[in-house]
């Protein structure tokens, strides 16, 4: 049986952290799908492009593979603009409302419609704090770590689960390579035989053609000797055991492994001679192809 893949890693998952300084709150949500490489995006709201740089080498130090979204969303924070009024566009609005008045009968505008108007207002954004914003930027970061790891054990989670599905299909493919590797079809004596049986049907007296008979069925057993191809599929299923029971990602490798099983799959197909072990052979490939499918997922 094959041992146990706990290090499998799925490359599907979803984290979520808060976290909080002085008196900024917010919240991660990461993201993965596949991919065949680390892609990475972020949404990061203005003003804190800042940590992009930073958060991409940490994210990059912890997940090898996957397409990777990233948002941060600010729920609540301490506004620090500062509000004024713009004198000299006053100024100029003011007597404009007199002569309006002059020449139009209607009231005068109320003060809080006379500060709706553009550009009477002036938002001012103090420059930050560089203390500060080196605090915040290391809390953030802080809790970003936090949200890389819990998405790390969600895509370790999944990747149990098809680890346990992989080792059953490699197991699986190893009982097949065993009963083809068992039957006797492809002998020389079930070959000859076979081939005797033939001659017979069309009434050919096979002992005047023994000699013929021999060399025929040697040739054929040597065109439908298959053992090269379940020893290279043995060997497959021994590297499929490690790569699943070792550390890291595995999914580049395992992904080139599925293409080398189903090489040997479909030799086998080919030079099978009966459709027995052809059958067989047909059996392989619908497990190695449930493998791949698995394998696609794995970081």
């Amino acid at each position: 049986m094959t041992p146990g893949a706990a290090s499998v890693s799925s490359m599907t998952g979803f984290a979520r952290m808060d976290g909080e300084h002085a008196e900024m709150r917010w919240s991660w949500e990461i993201k993965s799908v596949n991919s065949r490489g680390l892609e990475t995006r972020f949404r990061l709201p203005t003003g804190f492009d800042f940590l992009e740089p930073r958060l991409k080498k940490r994210l990059a130090g912890k997940i090898a593979r996957g397409s990777v979204n990233v948002s941060l969303t600010l729920r609540s924070a301490k506004s620090a603009t500062l509000v004024s009024v713009n004198e000299t566009v006053l100024d100029q609005i003011l007597p404009l409302i007199d002569k309006i008045g002059l020449r139009i009968d209607c009231e005068k505008p109320r003060a809080e419609n006379i500060l709706n108007v553009r550009g009477v207002l002036d938002m001012i954004e103090p420059a930050p704090d560089e203390q500060e914003q080196a605090a915040l930027g290391d809390a953030m970061t802080s809790s970003f770590d936090a949200a890389v790891d819990g998405l790390k054990a969600s895509r370790a989670e999944e990747g149990a689960a098809m680890g346990a599905v992989l080792a059953g299909l490699v197991d699986e493919t190893e009982r097949l390579a065993g009963a083809a590797r068992a039957s006797d079809e492809a002998s020389l004596p079930a070959i000859r035989d076979k081939l005797s049986a033939q001659l017979q049907e069309l009434g050919v007296d096979s002992a005047v053609a023994e000699e013929r008979l021999a060399q025929e069925a040697a040739l054929l057993a040597v065109k439908a000797d298959i053992r090269e191809e379940l020893d290279r599929l043995d060997a497959h299923v021994a590297s499929a055991r490690t790569l699943l029971a070792g550390d890291g990602p595995v999914g580049r490798k395992l992904d080139f492994l599925t293409q080398e099983f189903n090489r040997e799959a479909n030799t086998l197909c080919s030079k099978a001679p009966t459709m027995a072990l052809k059958q067989m052979g047909l059996d392989l490939k619908s497990v190695i192809d449930q493998m791949r499918e698995q394998v696609q997922n794995v970081e």
